[in-house]
């Protein structure tokens, strides 16, 4: 079967899980220790998410509080903010980094980055492929259709390539994140090195989510290409 033979399950399966894994556990490790270590300009992250978007002259643009934990996010399509429970009211390193690094990508917004806006266009096309690469893939492989694998292969290939351009789009993000909290004085000079190891505990999730990404399409490149044989 194409998902379901030793080749998948050690070359794709089996690293992606580990690699997910280890990045989920050095998340959620930095983001709890710093969770409890109190900022000590005494804001929450909605305030200093706030401050940095005001300096922008993003005065119009909400800051809202949304459920869930590590759930915050900036979507570009209602020009607003959104921060878990923990980081709009946390008053914590974690909690401003994190509101930070979301503002970061407000103003990536603002300043038409080439990366970020590149990502807003492939939306589309990425969540028509979620869908669609798995249904061409499997009639292709029963119908012994190579035509049709290859196709899928090209389908799931944008799915990699939206991988591909987030992970710069999110270093860049905590970049200015880091920028704007040291340059604004929302964090202390000794401050910086929790902040930094919360963000970039953050980045390795996509740098995780790339790598499975990478390998899945390796892997189904190869697949198409035996079945044509």
């Amino acid at each position: 079967m194409l998902f379901w033979n030793t080749h998948y399950f050690l070359y794709v399966m089996v690293p992606g899980l580990l690699i997910g894994l280890w990045a989920q556990i050095k998340l959620h490790s930095a983001f709890s220790h710093y969770s409890e270590v109190p900022v000590e300009s005494g804001m929450t992250g909605a305030e200093a998410a706030r401050h940095i978007l005001d300096k922008a002259g993003l005065v119009d643009m909400p800051v809202e509080e949304v459920p869930g934990q590590l759930s915050d996010h900036y979507d570009p399509t209602k020009r607003a903010l959104f921060l878990s429970s923990d980081n709009f009211h946390g008053r914590s390193v974690a909690a401003v980094g994190v509101a930070a690094h979301e503002a970061g990508h407000a103003l990536q917004h603002l300043n038409h980055d080439t990366l970020f806006n590149l990502r807003m266009t492939l939306v589309p096309a990425t969540q028509f492929a979620s869908y669609a690469w798995m249904g061409v893939m499997m009639l292709g492989f029963f119908m012994r259709l190579p035509h049709l694998m290859m196709l899928a292969v090209a389908i799931f290939s944008v799915l990699t390539l939206f991988q591909l351009v987030t992970l710069p789009v999110e270093y860049d993000a905590s970049a200015r994140a880091k920028e704007q909290l040291f340059r604004l004085g929302l964090v202390r000079e000794d401050e910086r090195a929790g902040v930094a190891k919360v963000l970039n505990a953050a980045a390795l999730t996509y740098v995780a989510a790339l790598v499975n990404s990478a390998l899945q399409l390796l892997y189904y490149i190869s697949a198409a290409r035996d079945n044509r044989s």
